[in-house]
């Protein structure tokens, strides 16, 4: 056997595996996904010759139904407010642990906790602890700072309830995407800073003409992240309601729904076709944001 035989049998030997998990975990349920949401099913373990062809008709009853409609202005609202929220909660922590502020460990720990506990643990804490309406934390607090019209807010009533899921959705986030970018502010060579310091810059103006032209790339890698997290957004708005609520409900809630069903269901009619034309949507989605997000914040590559 020649060797370049040899090379080329070495090579598809390496990328065999990789390639047959990609065809596996992802080809494969990507198009069994397409070809579902085209079809009229009667479960999501349907034979294929059970299947019936509607065409693109899941996708425009999706476009036709109030309850998904408000699914998108809720995951829209999650993605934008929520975002601007917990990204700069985020890099104010970031900015403030990499300026070598003392006990540094310990705040970085603490600001990350909430990642290691899981989303039901923490809707459950903010539930039954922070925003119950009795005794909550939040009550208590403004009780006792004499703070009466605010201690008589309800938050899980409908009209507070997708304020308050949020609130715990930014509390839960920010330690991440905090660690994402402290570790590219700490890649920012120090000489940098000692130079503007020097030239008589002071705080803000290292943080606006040094830090953030310098993790640029940073910046777009946690949008692209939070988005995927935002159309994603499932356990949060789960737990946040008893039954489908069209204020907290999202595209991945609605999804499961008219695949699955629940208990206290807010549609009597399952079409498995249809939640996988809501799966289908928001691929494109995450897609469409993440090449946006190229366009606006294109790479660049920094010499220091």
């Amino acid at each position: 056997m020649s060797s370049k035989k040899r090379n080329r049998r070495f090579i598809w030997l390496s990328l065999g595996p990789a390639l047959l998990c990609f065809l596996v975990m992802f080809a494969y349920p990507l198009l069994r996904t397409i070809l579902m949401s085209l079809h009229s099913m009667p479960g999501i373990s349907s034979r294929m010759s059970d299947w019936t062809f509607v065409g693109l008709d899941n996708f425009t009853e999706l476009f036709h139904n109030s309850v998904f409609l408000a699914s998108l202005q809720n995951v829209g609202k999650i993605w934008l407010i929520g975002g601007i929220l917990t990204l700069a909660f985020a890099l104010l922590f970031a900015a403030i642990l990499g300026s070598g502020v003392r006990g540094k460990r310990f705040w970085r720990s603490a600001i990350y906790l909430p990642n290691t506990i899981s989303v039901v643990a923490l809707a459950t804490m903010w539930l039954q602890y922070v925003f119950q309406n009795k005794f909550g934390m939040l009550k208590t607090l403004f009780t006792f700072l004499g703070l009466h019209d605010l201690a008589k807010i309800n938050w899980t009533s409908p009209r507070y309830l997708f304020w308050a899921m949020l609130i715990a959705s930014v509390y839960s986030s920010v330690g991440y995407f905090m660690l994402i970018f402290l570790s590219g502010i700490e890649g920012i060579p120090h000489e940098l800073y000692e130079s503007a310091r020097l030239d008589g810059a002071g705080s803000w103006q290292q943080f606006w003409h040094i830090t953030l032209p310098l993790i640029r790339n940073v910046f777009r890698t946690c949008i692209t992240l939070w988005t995927i997290n935002s159309v994603n957004y499932f356990a949060m708005a789960k737990m946040f309601s008893s039954r489908m609520n069209l204020r907290t409900i999202t595209p991945v809630y609605y999804l499961y729904d008219k695949i699955f069903g629940t208990a206290a269901s807010a549609s009597s009619v399952l079409n498995v076709g249809s939640g996988a034309a809501v799966g289908i949507l928001v691929a494109i989605l995450v897609l469409v944001t993440h090449v946006i997000m190229n366009k606006l914040l294109k790479e660049e590559a920094y010499e220091y």
